[in-house]
């Protein structure tokens, strides 16, 4: 049987996609690849696909409800809250997730902007750049040392933001009720919940994945329970952080900085409040990338559409199918 393989993507997000190719010819598969913004974009394109992997495009339950022959759809990278999974449930489409493929990545750019924050990297090199070698527009600066790191979240990245911390003689707590006590006890981390990870941390990193649970969980409320002094970092998920909180926690000096990969709208209008807040140290959810996890993160999405139209199951279904 000849299979046919689409993606639909949001925006063009590799250069080609060879890697894809290259392991779907094995299974005699045809491969399209075509920008979907809106849900007639999505349903046109992709209605007789038997799989399909996406990125941030629209799998609304219209869409999902209108696919004739699907039989998995693959989420490129690790967040999937554009597909509606529980509508694929009911018509009994694994929705499958690529969580593994940017772990270490993602955790040293964790680390880079908690250093970066911590440390006014950014503010260091602009002052720099313009002639001012100063000491007193930067303070105050704190050191890292025997400081305590509280991980919101402790899966596969938040263990791998751990270990670089432990280098840095860093206290570890973490919140995750999800993750065993035997897993924080071989970790030497210390279990915690939400409210003592505020209140006990120098440095919060955020790794919770995006749900009605977390959504705006790092809000008012959030930041009036942490220190004056504490940074907070998200490399996970937008949704979790409340922007207009958060921009009065910083502009009232609630809080003393922010490290952010992510954001509830990206990208960020070029007036947003963030832009001119200069405890904030930015970069544009490019967290996940290098040449490397580039390779894998297609590799990996197209190897879970092989496993499924060669009747073998998905390595990382999110919809229990």
């Amino acid at each position: 049987m000849n299979f046919r393989v689409v993606i639909a993507a949001s925006d063009p997000e590799f250069p080609d996609y060879s890697n894809e190719k290259q392991i779907l010819e094995s299974i005699s598969a045809s491969l399209e690849a075509r920008i979907c913004n809106t849900v007639s974009e999505v349903v046109a394109f992709c209605k007789d696909a038997h799989a399909i992997i996406t990125n941030h495009s629209p799998f609304t339950k219209e869409v999902i409800d209108q696919l004739e022959q699907c039989k998995v759809i693959v989420r490129y990278g690790i967040g999937y809250d554009n597909v509606d999974i529980a509508a694929a449930a009911v018509r009994n489409i694994p929705v499958v997730n690529i969580p593994d493929y940017g772990i270490q990545e993602v955790a040293d750019h964790t680390f880079t902007l908690l250093l970066s924050t911590v440390r006014k990297i950014p503010t260091m090199d602009r002052n720099v750049r313009k002639g001012d070698w100063q000491i007193d527009a930067l303070r105050p600066i704190v050191g890292l040392h025997n400081k305590v790191l509280g991980l919101a979240g402790f899966g596969n990245i938040s263990r791998e933001v751990a270990n670089r911390a432990k280098g840095f003689n860093l206290q570890l707590i973490a919140y995750d009720p999800y993750v065993p006590d035997e897993v924080f006890q071989q970790m030497g981390v210390r279990k915690v919940d939400f409210n003592t990870l505020l209140s006990e941390s120098d440095f919060i990193s955020s790794h919770l994945p995006l749900n009605k649970a977390t959504e705006h969980i790092f809000n008012r409320e959030a930041f009036e329970r942490m220190k004056r002094t504490a940074f907070l970092v998200n490399t996970s998920r937008g949704g979790v952080v409340h922007t207009s909180d958060l921009v009065w926690a910083l502009e009232n000096r609630v809080i003393a900085g922010v490290g952010l990969d992510v954001y509830e709208e990206e990208p960020l209008p070029v007036d947003h409040p963030l832009l001119a807040l200069e405890q904030c140290v930015l970069s544009g959810h490019a967290a996940w990338y290098s040449e490397d996890s580039i390779v894998r993160l297609q590799q990996y999405a197209a190897l879970e559409v092989k496993r499924v139209l060669s009747g073998e199951r998905p390595k990382h279904v999110v919809n229990g199918v």
